[in-house]
């Protein structure tokens, strides 16, 4: 396995165990935050499908500078359901696995992503594992908001 498999994987990974949690949310209970504060489930599952989008635009660009010129297909979107909004996703998660699949070890070790807008210079390959972790740590989130909730959690750990 080479290091783009192996990101790929992880990617793939990430998004399966993402999904068994998002799809196990019983849609009365979409709209739970923990507090007045918090994201809602479906606001975080939002938040992660457009993360990705625009993460990919900042790998990119080499950097956020320029995200405010960007067009966000997800901005005017209202969430509907959880299939919906993976269906609407699956097109730019395509392009965003195509484009991780085309780097080279040079490009994951060299490009620099200029995020100091929020304080960091970074490798592209970092930058990569950095988004599987956001994806990751907002999984882990769910999870505690369905455990408040007082909801069937899906069995994720296998």
């Amino acid at each position: 396995m080479n290091t783009n498999d192996l990101l790929i994987l992880n990617f793939e990974e990430v998004r399966r165990r993402s999904i068994a949690i998002w799809t196990s949310i019983p849609e009365e209970s979409l709209d739970f935050q923990p507090d007045p504060e918090a994201m809602s489930c479906q606001e975080m599952i939002r938040h992660v499908i457009e993360a990705e989008y625009l993460y990919h635009q900042i790998l990119k660009n080499h950097g956020s500078a320029f995200l405010t010129n960007v067009h966000n297909p997800y901005e005017s979107r209202v969430f509907t359901t959880v299939k919906e909004e993976l269906e609407f996703a699956m097109p730019y998660r395509k392009e965003f696995l195509n484009y991780v699949k085309s780097l080279s070890n040079e490009d994951l070790s060299n490009i620099k992503i200029d995020r100091s807008d929020a304080g960091y210079i970074r490798s592209l390959g970092d930058m990569l594992l950095r988004i599987a972790y956001h994806e990751s740590v907002h999984a882990g989130q769910l999870l505690d908001y369905l455990r408040t909730a007082g909801v069937d959690r899906a069995k994720m750990w296998d």
